[in-house]
């Protein structure tokens, strides 16, 4: 197919919620090796549709290693219906190129979705895996939500997205995670205390 342009941070189509795919269309087909193209054309881990201007609940997957075979993922119209514990995760996105922070994620996730055919299935991503943390990114993609909004550090995040030329942190959509926020810091005062033996 094509490699698209990505979308920015600061376009509005990234903050937009997605709709439902009500049939998996030649064109919904099309889409998912547009995604494809521009993920691996770009050295990308995951894209969203939004990311390439389309608002539609389809995202993409490969956390496959430079010496392992590609292993493509296609999620359509996917729901998340199990998540628990935390991690730390030190993320970025294509759509705000070369800056990266400290996010907030749940370490295991299952999420339902249709593949290419229209076939449902399930999987599973446990341990703060690459896998269960990019299904979390892309999935907030859909719902105009984006890596930056589960900041641990509002102004670290400020200082990154400024050094790379990239609008503020919009303040107001920075999440409540209150649930999330006490996981996250229990690990870090494990953390602590494991250095202090050290």
């Amino acid at each position: 197919m094509s490699v698209r342009k990505v979308v920015r941070y600061g376009e509005e189509t990234l903050r937009q919620p997605s709709k439902e795919v009500h049939k998996v269309s030649q064109k919904i087909k099309n889409l998912v090796e547009d995604l494809l193209d521009t993920m691996y054309k770009e050295n990308g881990v995951g894209l969203a549709a939004p990311q390439i201007g389309e608002n539609v609940r389809v995202f993409v997957i490969d956390v496959s290693t430079q010496d392992e075979p590609l292993n493509p993922r296609v999620f359509i119209n996917p729901k998340i219906i199990k998540k628990s514990g935390a991690c730390i995760s030190h993320e970025g996105c294509l759509s705000f190129p070369e800056a990266f922070t400290d996010v907030k994620r749940y370490a295991n996730v299952m999420i339902k979705a249709l593949d290419t055919n229209g076939r449902s299935f399930v999987l599973e991503a446990k341990d703060g895996s690459l896998l269960s943390r990019a299904i979390q990114h892309e999935f907030d993609h859909l719902d105009g939500i984006l890596f930056i909004d589960h900041s641990i550090n509002r102004f670290e995040a400020e200082e990154e997205l400024k050094k790379h030329n990239l609008p503020p942190v919009e303040v107001e959509k920075l999440l409540d995670e209150p649930e999330l926020t006490e996981e996250v810091n229990k690990l870090k005062e494990k953390e602590l205390a494991k250095n202090d033996k050290a």
